[in-house]
This record gives C-alpha cells, sequence and structure tokens, in this order.
C-alpha cells in the first residue's frame, strides 16, 4: 500500500510539473502592485490611475488555466485623437482556457468583432474590424451619417487603416472601457518606417521590441487557445533556416471598383478605389494566395501555422503578428479572418472546479538575462532605458552624477519595454544609469551634452 501511495504521489507531482506549461508560465502577473497610467489630450504627463495592471492571478486545474486581469497594460495608453470619448479600465476579467486546444476541421469559425484573444498582459485582442461598413438601410460610410456602423457587412472597414489616428503610442485603443490591439502590440515609433507620429507627444511602448534577429516572444493566446506570437520566427517549420519574418498570404485584389468579392461574387456596391477609400479601406478588398502559404514563412488562411517554437520545442500550432518590410502592421494582423481550432476560450464569472495557484518563480540574475540599452550617449534633453525583452518584473532606474548623489529616478515597470529620464534641467557632465531589481544592478556611464 504504501509503495501504491509513493507512486500515485510521484505521478501527481509529474503530472503537476508537466501542466506548468507555457500557457499557465508566461503570463505577466503583477507581483509589485504597479496600476494603470494614461494620457489625456494636451498634457503629456501621465496621470496614475487606482486599477491594477496586467495579471492578477494565474490558476490552473487538470484542464484549464484561469487568467485574472484587469485588461489593463503596464505601458501608459492614450490619448486617442479621433475622438474617442472612451477611458479604460478594470474589467475584472477571468478568462477560462483550455490547456489543450482543438483543431477545427472545415467550415472554420469565423472571428468576430470584441475580444477574440487574449495577450500575456491580460490586455484583448480585437481582429481586423472596427464594426463600420459602407451601407445599411439607417445609414452607414455611404448611406447616411451613422458614426459606429453597424453597416451592411457586405464592405467592413479595416480598424488598422481606418482608426489609425485614434490609435494610441502602443497601437491601441478602448471600446467602452475595454482596451486592446487590433494589431501587432509594439510602438508607432519602433517601427521601420513611421507613419503616425503619436509617440512623439505621448511616448509610450508595447508588448515587446521587435528584433529580426531573434524568435519573437510568445504574446498571448487566441480563443481557440492556441499561442500567438510577434513578428519574427523559424523560416522552416522545424526550428531551422534562421530567423524571418513571418508573411501574410493575403494580398491586394486588383480592383478599382468594389462591386465583387475575391471568389466572383456579385454584391452590393461600395466605394470606387480611390485616396480616400484606397485598396485596403476594406477588408474585402484582400484575397487569399494560396500558393504563397506553400512556402515556410508565409502563413495559412487563419494567419498561422504549425511549428517548432521556443516555448513548444516538440511544435505546435500558433499564430504570428504579421507586419510589411517597413514593420508596419499587415493584414490579418493578428488571429484570422477564421480559427484555426475550436473557439472555447470564455470568459467567466467564477472558477467552479479545484484549481492551483501558479506563483511565478523569482528570476536569478535577470539584469543578465534582458537586453537593456542606454540611448542616446551623449544625451541632451531625454535618456531612454529599452529593454528586448518584455519585463516580468519592475525595475528602478536612477541617475547618479559624479559625486555618487542621486539626481533622477523613474521606475521601468513590469510588462513595459521602455522607460525615459527626463535630462533638460541636469547639468552638462557625466553621469551613471543605475538600473535594478532591488538585488542585481546594471550600471552604464552616460554623458550630458548640449
Amino acid at each position: 500500500m504504501r509503495k501504491l501511495f509513493l507512486l500515485v504521489a510521484i505521478s501527481l507531482i509529474n503530472a503537476t510539473s508537466f501542466a506548468q506549461g507555457p500557457n499557465i508560465t508566461s503570463w505577466i502577473q503583477n507581483t509589485s502592485g504597479i496600476t494603470g497610467r494614461h494620457y489625456v489630450a494636451g498634457n503629456s504627463t501621465p496621470i496614475v490611475d487606482a486599477y491594477p495592471a496586467n495579471v492578477q492571478t494565474v490558476q490552473y486545474s487538470a484542464a484549464n488555466v484561469y487568467i485574472t486581469c484587469s485588461g489593463i497594460p503596464g505601458y501608459i495608453i492614450g490619448p486617442y485623437q479621433d475622438g474617442n470619448p472612451n477611458q479604460a479600465a478594470n474589467n475584472n476579467n477571468i478568462y477560462k482556457i483550455p490547456l489543450t486546444p482543438t483543431p477545427k476541421s472545415a467550415p472554420y469559425t469565423a472571428t468576430t468583432g470584441g475580444t477574440i484573444g487574449v495577450f500575456i498582459n491580460g490586455v484583448s485582442l480585437f481582429d481586423y474590424r472596427d464594426g463600420v461598413s459602407w451601407k445599411s438601410s439607417t445609414g452607414g460610410l455611404g448611406g447616411g451619417p451613422l458614426p459606429g456602423g453597424p453597416g451592411d457587412n457586405i464592405w467592413n472597414r479595416d480598424a488598422v487603416k481606418a482608426e489609425r489616428i485614434g490609435f494610441d503610442c502602443a497601437k491601441g485603443h478602448p471600446a467602452g472601457t475595454n482596451y486592446h490591439h487590433h494589431q501587432n502590440p509594439t510602438a508607432f515609433n519602433l517601427d521601420k518606417v513611421v507613419i503616425y507620429n503619436v509617440c512623439d507627444l505621448y511616448p509610450a511602448d508595447g508588448l515587446y521590441v521587435m528584433d529580426s534577429t531573434q524568435h519573437s516572444p510568445l504574446l498571448g493566446y487566441a480563443y481557440d487557445g492556441y499561442p500567438i506570437y510577434g513578428a519574427y520566427g523559424y523560416k522552416n517549420t522545424d526550428g531551422t533556416g534562421g530567423i524571418v519574418r513571418m508573411k501574410s498570404s493575403y494580398g491586394l485584389r486588383s480592383i478599382t471598383v468594389r462591386d465583387h468579392y475575391a471568389d466572383g461574387t456579385a454584391v452590393t456596391a461600395g466605394p470606387p478605389v480611390d485616396a480616400t477609400y484606397f485598396l485596403g479601406y476594406f477588408r474585402e478588398d484582400y484575397q487569399y494566395n494560396p500558393t504563397s502559404a506553400s512556402t515556410p514563412d508565409y502563413l495559412d488562411e487563419h494567419n498561422g501555422r504549425f511549428c517548432i517554437t521556443p516555448e513548444y520545442p516538440a511544435g505546435t500550432y500558433c499564430y504570428f503578428s504579421t507586419i510589411d518590410e517597413k514593420q508596419n502592421s499587415y493584414y490579418p494582423y493578428v488571429v484570422g479572418p477564421t480559427f484555426y481550432g475550436v473557439k472555447n476560450v470564455t470568459r467567466v464569472t467564477s472558477i467552479s472546479e479545484p484549481t492551483t495557484v501558479y506563483s511565478p518563480t523569482a528570476v536569478s540574475n535577470m539584469l543578465d538575462q534582458v537586453n537593456i540599452n542606454v540611448y542616446p550617449n551623449p544625451s541632451s534633453d531625454l535618456i531612454m532605458i529599452q529593454s528586448k525583452q518584455m519585463l516580468k518584473e519592475s525595475l528602478q532606474v536612477e541617475l547618479i552624477n559624479s559625486t555618487g548623489q542621486m539626481v533622477l529616478k523613474t521606475d521601468f515597470v513590469q510588462g513595459s519595454t521602455l522607460c525615459h529620464l527626463e535630462t533638460s534641467t541636469i547639468y552638462n557632465g557625466n553621469y551613471f544609469v543605475v538600473i535594478t531589481n532591488g538585488k542585481d544592478k546594471k550600471t552604464v556611464p552616460v554623458v550630458i551634452a548640449r
């Protein structure tokens, strides 16, 4: 009996260890009590909010993981300069995500408006749409004044293209209180070609910094339970071939009038292609090219593929956040227009099965494991501190003068990749930027000169 008990106990321990896969361990848990921050138009000093940022708790059972989160990131959000009156707030979400997602046969399930996935900081993912289409009996873009739609769902507006000035520096905005991303969650000013200058007045970062030399990090999970990655991955599905940009197999159609779909179906006419309603303004301006998807670094009709990743060395189906050669977001952006698997992630109001609370393991020598860059150096008015990896714990940043006195201090918050020191009032001279988590320390000499 004792042998049997020991065998069962060992089996349970192994099962628990095995169960702690990436869909349990990868969430950014708020271990330091940080709260959300937001800008308002006309003020480049962020307002500190009362609600918690990132993920509050992670619990798991034999079949599911439960993510309790506010829906608010650690990075600064806002303002939304298209007149959006909404302000993000604590949504008190509990996401129920299956530990083992299930593939689905055709016909596949279409993505919908609203949340279709959740990033590892608890922020919602939306698909391409903004809920507005060209015409309807009560108005629409082409049928009368109807801000916000819904339209007739024939020519559906692409939010990433049509609502650009409504996004903040991190490429997000709120629907009601639900802050979300439709696209690759990086800051506008980190793209190779900057297409929107909101970061100039309201600097922020995003969930990660793109690096074309490394496999992009795991960013979240779609509503079918499959993982979402950033823009770069292994060229070949077996993990070989080096790092490449993962490419969408959707391309713009060669049309000048909008009166039929890519499959030839005749539909109610939309606007002609012109400077206002350019190709790409509507989702139906794109067509799927199956021949592209036969190439390893091109994705399938769901914007994903089955492949090896750092977190899944045995391989998994996963989605990628697609960009073009300028690193600007490219349709279908993250997931869609259909899911690969069975859509079975839900938001629940309570947890009705026994669970184990997951506590993240403290990282030893964390500063040696993250790539932190301090620039420009020499500096005049601003020193930027940027990490290529999203921070799993908060750091403190101090500017120390040559006599050892601290002259400036700021927080580099968990779930962020960027912070800065405002040095416009600091005397010229030699200084040190000291970055610490209370245990480890990184010191970078800098020069302030004007």
